[in-house]
């Protein structure tokens, strides 16, 4: 039974009522089939009805859920196996579609994501955040079972790398081969729905990095999909000329189709629709903004300015909790700047202003040129009017990669869990979780993991253990940032105001606090020097009688830390930094200090 169906009826295998619809695009084929395990893999049995426009479709009873299929399509004399670009599933990346719906069980209708301004992102690398042993891969299962422990470090969000099916099983995911599909190794569609329902359960968001500049290059059966390409290119749904090179590949979608577009649209509503995520990092918009990424000068490629624009706009208008991110890295404010402001409408990106100035002040060998200028213009920096505009952090996957080690690797290469290398890593921690932005830690950071990120190896839990008073810390942090403790909401805010920078002590001060309501303003008081100061004075604006609430360098820490006794602020009326009161403070050596009040 054939028949002829109409836009509207969704793409891929679609199951109703004892059949299943397949319908696909293909505007160069000459004749387009369907077989699979249904019927022995038959490449001339289940004809598709042209509809026009280059779809076709069929309507066939012989399919049913849990089949595996392909498409063979006949294009100038030869038959191209084909996997389905809206495959939900597949085998393996080089293997076969699957028929499925992705009608999951949910009980996280309670669940709710927290404000943006109230996050704290954890970024994990599924197959190495917590692998069962050393040569096995990690898998979703492997991260609902650490769930309780991210749970109890403070963390309500999580940002997985990319989990759609890539060749082979080790990868950091960012070479889709199936777009739509769930990585098999990790545990495909079933356990990644099982982890959303589970972190939701637990009060934990869950974001997902999705990859839109480009496919592959591996294992990718939409390269020349219908037989079709010029320049011997990749076909209707890649560029066909000069735009289609990437750095990772001559595989840049056509941003100008229609088609391509909706198929990525598409793509995008299938996490959040599908899957209940909470938000998307698009990994380097840059390349889908310009065709060398922005670099020097570049062309701009408007079309994939629509597409973005476009995405932004249907979730805002649809679904306005959830946050898109971009990772663009050109601190360009029209990233994340509204349509109207002829902008992409990006809930926030990714900050270069951020990450850079501040490893390359901490990870200075020399205190005498450490530059605290370049750290309090990465505080004050921020897109548009909305500080929370930004993503914030010292390590990523990127970071601590290519060349690039954990900044405690890097302060103290070959010791990273020196005195030196830890205390001046929290100091890039306690900036992150304190300055105006979103915060973001990479998986291990909480506990100085010191190796360079490799997908082909496992996150060192023993450290976790090691260190597990510096883990007490940074858990510390987290909570009084997100709320769970009382007295930080300043640290939710939209202000800060720098009370102190001395270049020659190498002492910077601030306070976060709500212009709008300034009730449990936060001091923070940061010594990028490896000398302790007793009796410090620091301007203030009023007699504020700060607490004590978190030293950083304290031994319940760590016992290799400081013995220097550290107190509440004592407020005297003596002039500082031009400011009538003066607070007096004990400052360890790369000490970081946080009063409440």
């Amino acid at each position: 039974m054939n028949t002829v169906i109409t836009k509207s009826a969704g793409m891929g295998a679609i199951i109703n009522d004892g059949a299943v619809t397949f319908r696909v695009w293909a505007p160069h084929a000459e004749k387009v089939f369907v077989g699979g395990s249904f019927n022995n893999w038959s490449k001339n049995e289940i004809l598709l009805d042209m509809e026009g426009n280059g779809y076709w479709s069929v309507i066939t009873e012989k399919a049913s859920e849990g089949d595996e299929y392909k498409f063979f399509i006949e294009y100038e004399g030869e038959v191209l196996a084909r996997n389905d670009p809206y495959a939900f599933e597949v085998t393996n990346s080089n293997g076969n579609s699957i028929i499925r719906t992705l009608d999951f069980k949910w009980d996280d209708e309670e669940f709710k994501m927290p404000s943006w301004n109230e996050l704290v992102i954890y970024e994990l690398h599924v197959g190495t955040f917590n692998r069962s042993a050393p040569d096995c891969v990690g898998t979703f299962e492997d991260v609902i079972a650490k769930l309780d422990y991210l749970k109890e470090l403070g963390i309500n969000c999580i940002e997985l790398l990319p989990v759609t099916e890539f060749a082979g099983g080790i990868s950091w995911g960012y070479n889709p081969a199936h777009p739509l599909a769930i990585e098999q190794d990790y545990g495909g569609p079933d356990a990644f729905a099982k982890l959303v329902n589970e972190a939701h359960r637990k009060g934990i968001a869950v974001i997902i990095d999705v990859v839109y500049n480009h496919f592959g290059p591996s294992d990718v059966d939409l390269w020349q999909f219908d037989g079709w390409s010029e320049n011997d290119k990749g076909g209707i749904y890649f560029y066909n000329d000069h735009r289609s090179t990437t750095p990772w590949g001559d595989t840049r979608p056509d941003y100008g189709r229609e088609e391509v577009r909706r198929y990525l649209r598409d793509n995008a509503l299938m996490w959040i629709e599908k899957y209940h995520c909470d938000g998307l990092r698009m990994d380097a918009t840059s390349y889908i903004r310009y065709e060398n990424g922005g670099l020097g000068y570049d062309t701009e490629i408007e079309e994939g300015n629509l597409l973005m624009r476009d995405i932004n706009s249907e979730i805002r208008e649809k679904y306005p909790h959830v946050l898109t991110i971009a990772e663009d890295l050109k601190g360009d404010s029209r990233v994340t700047d509204a349509v109207e402001h002829n902008g992409l409408a990006y809930g926030s990106q990714w900050d270069m202003n951020f990450v850079h100035p501040v490893r390359e002040v901490i990870e200075d060998t020399h205190d005498d040129s450490r530059d605290l200028q370049k750290v309090v213009d990465a505080l004050k920096f921020k897109y548009g009017n909305d500080v929370f505009s930004r993503i914030i952090y010292t390590e990523s996957h990127d970071e601590v990669a290519n060349g690039k080690a954990r900044v405690p690797e890097e302060i103290q290469p070959g010791d990273a869990e020196s005195d030196f290398a830890k205390k001046r890593a929290l100091l890039g921690i306690v900036l992150t979780l304190t300055a105006p932005g979103i915060p973001m830690i990479f998986q291990g950071q909480e506990f100085i993991e010191d190796e360079y990120f490799q997908d082909s190896k496992g996150l060192d839990w023993v450290k976790q253990k090691t260190h597990k008073g510096i883990g007490n810390l940074v858990s510390d942090i987290i909570k009084l940032r997100t709320g769970e403790t009382e007295g930080g909401n300043g640290l939710k805010s939209q202000h800060i105001e720098i009370l102190h920078v001395n270049q020659k002590t190498k002492i910077l001060a601030y306070t976060r606090f709500d212009a709008n309501a300034p009730t449990q303003p936060v001091l923070i008081v940061l010594n990028f020097s490896n000398q302790d100061y007793e009796n410090y004075g620091i301007g203030l604006n009023e007699n504020e009688p700060f607490n004590l609430m978190i030293n950083a360098g304290s031994k319940i820490y760590d016992q290799a830390f400081s013995a220097l006794s550290v107190s509440d602020v004592a407020v005297v009326e003596a002039h500082t930094d031009a400011k009538p009161w003066t607070g007096k403070i004990n400052i360890p050596a790369y000490g970081a200090l946080i009063f409440t009040k």
